[in-house]
C-alpha cells in the first residue's frame, strides 16, 4: 500500500476526534495539576496571562492533529487493543522519555516530567484507543 492509499483509507473523523481528545484530557489534567505544574515551570499567574491564547490553542490543535494522524497511520487497520497499546507505547516509550531527556538538560524537577509526561502517556493511550476502535 502506498502513502496516498494510506491517507485515503484513514477515518478522518476519528483522527479529528482523537486530536480533540487531547484538549479534554489536557483541560482535566492541568486543572488537577495546575499548582505543581506552575511551580515546576516557575510560572506565575501573571506570566500565564500574557500568552496569546488563540495562537496557543490553534497551534496546539494543529500539532495534536499531526500527532493523531501519525498515530493513525501507524495503527493502520488494527483494532482497539493494538491501538491502545500502540498509543501507550508511543506516549510512554517515546514522548515521556523525550520530555525526561529534555528536562535533564533544562535542569527541571522530576515533577515536571511526571506531570507533562503523564499527560502525554494518557493522551496518546486514549488517542490510540479511539483510532483503533473507529475504523
Amino acid at each position: 500500500m502506498n502513502f496516498s492509499e494510506v491517507i485515503q483509507n484513514l477515518n478522518w473523523f476519528a483522527v479529528v476526534v482523537a486530536a480533540l481528545s487531547t484538549f479534554v484530557i489536557g483541560g482535566i489534567w492541568y486543572s488537577v495539576f495546575e499548582k505543581p505544574w506552575m511551580t515546576a515551570n516557575h510560572f506565575s499567574a501573571e506570566n500565564l496571562s500574557k500568552r496569546n491564547m488563540p495562537l496557543v490553542f490553534g497551534l496546539s490543535f494543529f500539532f495534536s492533529l499531526i500527532m493523531s494522524l501519525n498515530l493513525a497511520m501507524f495503527i493502520g487497520k488494527e483494532g482497539v487493543a493494538f491501538g491502545t497499546i500502540a498509543g501507550f507505547m508511543a506516549g510512554f516509550g517515546w514522548v515521556a522519555f523525550a520530555i525526561a531527556i529534555i528536562s535533564l538538560f533544562e535542569n527541571r524537577p522530576f515533577k515536571y516530567v511526571l506531570i507533562n509526561g503523564g499527560y502525554m502517556v494518557v493522551s496518546f493511550t486514549i488517542m490510540g484507543a479511539i483510532l483503533g476502535a473507529w475504523k
